[in-house]
């Protein structure tokens, strides 16, 4: 799925306030992509929409999360006060879907 896909239908099971307040934008800002209207880049938008909107499968949890949220778990600190997150931990460092690894 694209993230214009992605933000379009974050935009149609919320709203548009909604959206723009998980990106961190004006909700003109997503009302001008949503419409192919935006005047500048949209790389920016599209990273944000990726990271808050895009899903991935964690193979260590085995279900879905959110790309940012994956990236808490491999770009954390070393947690030495829990045998379970140490275990997450590692399991995310050597992760194909870890961003960090990627060429």
């Amino acid at each position: 799925m694209s993230w214009m896909e992605l933000l379009i239908s974050a935009v149609a099971a919320t709203n548009k306030a909604k959206v723009a307040s998980d990106l961190g934008v004006s909700r003109t800002a997503i009302s001008l992509v949503v419409s192919g209207k935006y005047p500048a880049k949209t790389d920016k938008i599209a990273t944000k929409v990726i990271e808050t909107y895009g899903r991935v499968t964690c193979p260590h949890l085995r279900v879905e999360i959110s790309l940012s949220e994956c990236k808490t778990y491999h770009t954390g600190q070393v947690p030495t006060s829990s045998p379970r997150a140490m275990k997450h931990w590692r399991a995310c460092q050597t992760c194909p879907n870890n961003q960090a690894r990627r060429p």
